[in-house]
């Protein structure tokens, strides 16, 4: 499985949202300078939070993004989920009524296969460890690595940028 840049993209934008502390919109093209990303894919992988009610959006040239609600609220899974998806990332093709077992009677296959119940339970468990990492918690480790972070970022935005 292979999770696409958008859920990095979207997790650091919801927390720089945060650390800059302001009430006004913050348009794409400021959010994307903070980490020179492409204002218009970066945009693309924002929409999906908005629909998610992550994020607000507000059109027009002072418009932007706005957190929707606080770190503490929204989790690994929210982001995640918004940007890639509900479908579970195992699909299992059932390939064992094939070849050898061809001429088995479907009755034979009511229970799982091992392999499909085995990467179910990892993808739960998996899911369940996203849902318990709010950004609040990831953002406290990130101040904990960087402490001046948070300051950084403020004098950051504060420059005349996009």
């Amino acid at each position: 499985m292979k999770i696409s840049e958008g859920v990095e993209w979207a997790a650091h934008c919801c927390l720089l949202l945060d650390w800059m502390g302001v009430d006004e919109p913050v348009s794409t093209a400021r959010l994307a300078a903070g980490y020179g990303l492409p204002p218009a894919y970066l945009n693309k992988q924002l929409q999906p939070l908005v629909k998610a009610g992550i994020l607000t959006s507000t059109a027009g040239k002072k418009g932007g993004f706005r957190l929707a609600k606080g770190l503490k609220d929204i989790t690994l899974m929210d982001v995640l989920t918004a940007i890639e998806g509900p479908a579970e990332a195992f699909q299992c093709a059932e390939i064992r009524q094939n070849g050898v077992w061809g001429d088995e009677p479907a009755s034979a296959f009511r229970a799982p296969c091992a392999i499909d119940t085995a990467m179910r339970g990892a993808e739960l468990e998996w899911r369940r460890a996203l849902a318990a990492q709010s950004l609040a918690a990831i953002q406290e480790n990130a101040e904990l690595q960087a402490p001046n972070l948070r300051t950084q970022v403020q004098d950051w935005y504060r420059e005349p940028r996009p």
